[in-house]
């Protein structure tokens, strides 16, 4: 169904027993974010807020809760936008079977943009900042984010929007030394699009002219996530996505979406930046304040009866655990097209995605060694590593599967056949003194950090414990220990201080541990944790604990360790100190005097009743 507007879409999943109307005046205050927390750790619909505090307009949140309403959503064009990405991918396959993949074509052609329709909704009325439902989402957010926008921008060198960028980044509508109504704050890297435009505005002296759309068809929301291949604009992919072309003006020289529900314009000047955040994110921790570009707002739009959409972005899965779903589902096999002998690779999403890609890649040069290791596996990790978004990894296992039968989304089953086959002397290695995700306060400073591929091929060389080790059990100090699962366990002794008092740490369990590498054996891997019992509890938790809170190169320890031409490994299991540093971010935690308040609408007689 091509959509027009969002509420098209909300009256559509409404009728479908889909959507659910909050009929009670409910605050943007933390209270909106905890019922949409709840609803969706439930399964539950889309909800449409009907009387938001302090604000004449409605909001939207869990549209894309589940990927079978998403699915639901693009049922009828998500066949086409396939074949067109699998063309992108492969164009020989239009010229061997072009009657088959003609159909792509049109809908490609037919999802150009539309610029200057006679229509242009989002016009209806020129508004405030203040006017825009104020979420906060999280107890230490800086004030009210939003969370579903589609940024737009231009290159200044050149003009016009089939050479733009749609992007969802970041908007810090209120708080910190923001004035009211009339800056905004802009949180992305330089090297996304916006801020490629943004370096060459500033090389020229000029202000980079910003627009951010909110609502409209959600085709815009999901093109602004969507890692489209090169060539296929965001605004095009809309298009087709939404079955609809992606219409747009220009008003005060800057690009509008006419079918949008808000439109908020705006200057970026060169050296103008403020504090943004402190912001939940969905890592599962805050991410603190610092300095990023400020945006002079110029006006609001808002369309009739306008519709305010938002998600709540904290530790996964979260809705945007359904978009990565979704693109999933829509890109198949575009990573392994663009990289040469990769199979799969799987971002995990439990670890707060970018911590943590799981792979299977070939491995064909075995055959000329004399035994079965990692060889092109390491040529494989250094290209994923190297490509888009997959760069911001700091954890990398990777294997082969000449059986075909391992997958990298069991991630249990994954995690076995890795620990059966790795040689901790050969198979770590570190990528130190270099960039992380801005997002993540692992490393040694923002932006700051290490990497470590771990790959292992070969036959099974151990089976793997499935109980505690005795010498485990006796370990100086310990506080208690739990199996995570086979071959893995959760270690739980003092907080961490600092590096200094790590060492020492990590010279006793040594003394302790040494005499037992063959009781080791089945167990290679240790987790060095704050709370053991909470960290064995389930994979969730052991993927977010180990993966979030760890920089490889500090945190990787390991039993009889040792360093030959500049290689590091162990002799016995390696340890990964997944404590709490005092240098960490804060973990977003909810606030149980909201939880009770919202409690109301899930009660008997209230607008949830029998969802959650």
């Amino acid at each position: 169904m091509a959509y027009r507007s969002l509420e098209e879409c909300l009256l559509d999943l409404e009728k479908n027993g889909q959507l659910v109307r909050v009929k009670e005046e409910i605050d943007p205050y933390l209270e909106m974010a905890a019922v949409q927390l709840r609803v969706y750790e439930a399964g539950g619909p889309a909800l449409l807020f009907e009387r938001v505090k302090g604000s004449r307009f409605r909001a939207a949140s869990n549209i894309f809760g589940t990927l079978d309403r998403s699915k639901f959503i693009f049922r009828h064009q998500l066949d086409q936008v396939r074949q067109v990405i699998r063309l992108k991918n492969d164009p020989m396959a239009a010229l061997k079977h072009p009657l088959k993949h003609i159909g792509a074509g049109i809908a490609a052609i037919n999802a150009l943009p539309l610029r200057n329709p006679a229509s242009r909704p989002v016009l209806y009325e020129e508004i405030k900042i203040s006017d825009i439902p104020q979420i906060k989402h999280w107890p230490m957010d800086g004030g009210a984010f939003v969370t579903l926008p589609q940024v737009y921008s231009e290159d200044v060198d050149h003009p016009g929007i089939m050479k733009s960028n749609l992007g969802m980044y970041r908007i810090q509508l209120s708080g910190n030394d923001y004035v009211q109504d009339r800056e905004i704050g802009l949180h992305y890297q330089l090297h996304r699009g916006i801020g490629v435009h943004q370096t060459k505005a500033n090389g020229k002296g000029q202000p980079l002219k910003v627009s951010v759309f909110a609502g409209g068809p959600p085709s815009h929301t999901v093109s602004a996530v969507m890692p489209l291949p090169e060539g296929l604009s965001e605004m095009t992919f809309a298009g087709l996505l939404g079955g609809r072309r992606f219409r747009y003006c220009y008003r005060d020289g800057f690009c509008v979406s006419t079918d949008a529900d808000f439109v908020i314009t705006g200057e970026v000047y060169p050296g103008e930046n403020k504090r943004e955040g402190p912001f939940g994110d969905h890592l599962g921790y805050y991410s603190l304040e610092h300095a990023f570009p400020l945006m002079r707002v110029h006006k609001v739009y808002a369309r009739k009866n306008a519709i305010w959409p938002f998600t709540v972005v904290g530790r996964p899965p979260q809705e945007d655990t359904s978009f990565g779903e979704l693109i999933h589902e829509m890109t198949g096999d575009a990573i392994p097209n663009e990289i040469p002998g990769v199979k799969e690779v799987h971002a995990v999403d439990a670890a707060g995605v970018h911590p943590l890609l799981l792979a299977i890649g070939s491995e064909r040069y075995t055959p000329f060694l004399p035994t079965k290791r990692p060889a092109e596996l390491l040529t494989i990790a250094s290209h994923i590593l190297g490509t888009g978004q997959l760069s911001l990894a700091k954890f990398l296992f990777i294997t082969a599967d000449p059986t075909n039968r391992l997958s990298t989304h069991h991630e249990e089953a994954f995690f076995r056949y890795m620990l059966e086959r790795i040689d901790l002397k050969r198979d770590l290695h570190f990528h130190t003194e270099t960039t992380m995700d801005t997002l993540d306060y692992s490393g040694s400073g923002l932006n700051s950090g290490s990497k470590v591929v771990i790959a292992a091929y070969g036959d099974t060389i151990r089976n793997l414990d499935t109980d505690l080790p005795d010498c485990v059990r006796t370990l100086p100090g310990l506080s208690n220990a739990a199996l995570i699962m086979p071959g893995v366990v959760a270690i739980q002794t003092r907080k961490y201080i600092d590096a200094s008092t790590t060492g020492e740490e990590m010279r006793l369990m040594n003394d302790h541990l040494n005499d037992h590498l063959g009781a080791l054996q089945g167990t290679p891997m240790l987790i060095w944790c704050d709370d053991a019992g909470f960290t064995a509890k389930n994979l969730r938790n052991f993927l977010w604990v180990t993966f979030t809170r760890a920089n490889p190169a500090n945190d990787i320890h390991g039993i009889a360790a040792f360093t030959r031409n500049k290689h590091w490994g162990c002799e016995g299991p390696m340890i990964i100190d997944a404590r709490v540093k005092p240098h960490h971010a804060p973990p977003v935690e909810t606030d149980p005097a909201i939880e009770r308040k919202v409690d109301r609408l899930f009660a008997k007689g209230g607008s949830l009743h029998g969802i959650a």
